[in-house]
């Protein structure tokens, strides 16, 4: 009896874990989403970053356009002769058209970040289509273009998803390497130091240009990239320049076999090995 009650109480220990976990994980914010290989064949889809030859980087900004911090992030930029994405609402496009035309007049890329920012991947299909179908349709009537490029809110889509926006649409998913989390608005100082800090060749950087303090940060940013030498290009032209990395040379099959002997420590250079 006390064996068998020792065995329950053993069972019981190791089940615990098991449920603390579970409730854990459903605490726990989902981390930023990576942009994995495709599950299956055929050009590549999902990007957070691309390998490139040189320090070429791209810088993004979401959820805009915003009436008062988009058109001074635009002036910064174009002082500065710096070209960048900016991934749109649809809601925000079409309250602020023009802003969106400067952005475009002024070389920088749109890309479409669904109409009001919900969570994706927890939507039907039908729901899914016609939050990028209507963002699609008010950037092409202000711009004349439809974006080739798309962001999902929170980076928050499968890999189903991806791949049927992509067969849909069209779309490359671009998500990113470095995000400096200015929405929890750390302050100017704070963003600045996390970019410059973190930004590598063919990275991806996120912001938002909806945020005061973003934009105050970005003179100190875009000025210490390029201080390192960074060269601004649009997500396009980026993931245009991506090439597969190299593989790693494979060494050479050993000619002496297994039954190779490793010389006597003690024993002496010959004549012939002296430099």
């Amino acid at each position: 009896m006390i064996k068998f009650r020792s065995f329950l109480a053993l069972l019981a220990f190791a089940i615990l874990p098991i449920g603390a976990a579970a409730q854990y994980s459903e605490m726990t914010p989902t981390p930023a989403p990576v942009a994995a290989p495709n599950a299956h064949n055929g050009p590549r889809i999902s990007y957070s970053a691309a390998n490139v030859d040189g320090p070429y980087i791209a810088l993004t900004f979401d959820d805009g356009p915003s009436k008062t911090t988009t058109p001074r992030l635009l002036d910064l930029l174009a002082k500065r002769g710096v070209k960048v994405t900016f991934f749109v609402q649809g809601v925000n496009a079409h309250e602020f058209p023009e802003i969106i035309k400067r952005e475009v007049a002024e070389g920088h890329e749109i890309g479409n970040h669904s109409w009001d920012h919900p969570n994706l991947a927890k939507m039907s299909e039908s729901a899914v289509r016609s939050q990028l179908e209507r963002t699609q349709d008010v950037i092409f009537q202000i711009t004349g273009q439809k974006p080739k490029v798309f962001r999902p809110p929170f980076g928050s889509f499968s890999e189903k998803q991806r791949k049927w926006a992509n067969e849909q649409f069209g779309f490359k998913i671009i998500l990113w390497e470095v995000d400096p989390l200015d929405w929890k608005r750390p302050g100017s100082a704070v963003v600045a130091q996390r970019i410059l800090t973190n930004t590598k060749a063919g990275y991806i950087v996120l912001a938002h240009d909806i945020h005061a303090p973003t934009v105050d940060a970005m003179a100190e940013t875009v000025d210490g990239l390029l201080a390192k030498g960074f060269k601004f290009v649009t997500v396009s032209e980026l993931i245009a320049m991506d090439h597969p990395k190299p593989k790693p040379a494979t060494p050479a099959p050993s000619t002496t076999g297994s039954s190779s002997v490793t010389p006597a420590a003690s024993a002496a250079p010959t004549a012939a090995a002296v430099p």
